[in-house]
């Protein structure tokens, strides 16, 4: 059965206020042993995340000394972003806006893709009212991706097969390597084959899909009109 973020996602969430100062927040991942936390306001809606990342830059950005510089000084030696990050001294100044959030019921290879996409670590997990309800950290989501090839080749056989597509036991069979899965087999329809290719695609842990299948009968082809001997294709 396709995961979802809820049945994954931590659900005690270490988390911090807009007014929460910087030095508590830097605390909060290091007794917690986190690189990031959301930041939420007084009804637990997401406003933002802070990581390890936006420390380093703050600390970056402070001149020499804990002095920041102002007015002509700032302008010659430090960017406007990096003016702000260093004068920053609480979650909310120096949090990054706006979140990237999951709902619980999307799919975690849903929830891997935006990850990689907007090169974040974690998203936080928000109900329909967009309040904080978990965290889903890439180790999260990395643990449905190590499943053995023997429980990702039972479910591709039961739940996509079997159940799914109502396909005779015995009729294709299914390898998986490193999760690399093998169809082979011959389908009653050519229709059957992308489906099962799509479906397989879908349980978690299979990484990519081998199409050995064939089939009896071509349904994707339109039926012939025999008219004096000369077939024509339907219509005329």
């Amino acid at each position: 059965m396709t995961r979802i973020v809820g049945e994954v996602m931590t659900s005690e969430v270490v988390e911090a206020r807009r007014e929460t100062p910087f030095k508590d927040v830097a605390r909060l991942l290091d007794r917690h042993r986190i690189s990031g936390v959301p930041v939420v306001d007084d009804d637990d809606k997401v406003l933002g995340v802070i990581s390890e990342t936006d420390l380093i830059r703050h600390q970056a950005a402070r001149p020499p000394h804990g002095r920041v510089r102002r007015g002509r000084e700032s302008a010659r030696g430090a960017t406007p972003d990096a003016t702000a990050a260093a004068r920053a001294t609480t979650a909310g100044e120096l949090m990054s806006t706006p979140a990237i959030s999951v709902h619980p019921e999307q799919r975690v290879a849903d929830a891997a893709r935006i990850m990689e996409r907007r090169h974040v670590d974690r998203l936080p997990v928000v109900d329909e009212e967009d309040r904080l309800i978990g965290i889903a950290t890439r180790r999260d989501l990395l643990r449905v991706f190590l499943r053995t090839d023997e429980e990702i080749g039972r479910e591709v056989l039961e739940d996509v097969l079997t159940r799914a597509m109502c396909v005779p036991p015995h009729t294709v069979d299914v390898s998986v390597r490193d999760g690399m899965v093998t169809l082979r087999g011959r389908l009653e329809q050519r229709s059957g084959i992308p489906l099962a290719i799509q479906l397989t695609w879908r349980v978690d842990g299979v990484v990519g899909v081998v199409n050995n299948l064939t089939s009896r009968v071509d349904d994707t082809r339109p039926p012939e009109r025999h008219t004096g001997g000369i077939a024509h294709p339907w219509p005329l």
